[in-house]
């Protein structure tokens, strides 16, 4: 199991304790797997906005984007976005992300979850949107860019 740092771990926490389900997602998971230092911590939790912002009220909350259901709550100097499911659950969330090195989940107890091959892409060097590229691209034009961007690095 990949270290995950102790305010990530809190917020993931807080969130489980409340009844919610929780678990690190997307470039976070995957640059652990790459043995890299995430510059991003991103949780995708069943909670709402509303909800998530009541549970860390004793921490400093800046509403992110609320409109994509984000708020970022700082723990110990670090910024962590915590994003509802865009979905009902993390399955059907992480098959709306935009490449499958991107739909990688992180469980403390089940470990990595990854649904869409990530893993095995990742090791392959491969970058491979999640379901149809033709959907994927239509529905944000940057991830053109940002699978060159993977490509080049």
């Amino acid at each position: 199991m990949p270290d995950i740092p102790a305010p990530a771990n809190r917020a993931l926490s807080i969130l489980r304790q409340a009844g919610y389900e929780a678990n690190l997602v997307g470039g976070c998971v995957r640059d652990l797997l790459l043995g890299k230092q995430p510059k991003d911590w991103d949780i995708a939790t069943d909670a709402t906005p509303e909800e998530s912002a009541a549970l860390f009220s004793g921490f400093k909350t800046i509403q992110t984007g609320l409109r994509h259901g984000t708020i970022t709550v700082i723990i110990e100097r670090m910024p962590l976005e915590i994003t509802t499911f865009r979905k009902d659950t993390l399955k059907e969330d992480l098959a709306h992300r935009d490449f499958t090195v991107n739909a990688l989940a992180l469980d403390s107890e089940l470990g990595i979850i990854d649904c869409f091959g990530g893993k095995n892409d990742l090791a392959a060097g491969i970058i491979r949107c999640v379901g149809s590229p033709s959907q994927r691209f239509a529905e944000d034009g940057l991830r053109v860019l940002r699978a060159l961007r993977f490509a080049s690095v």
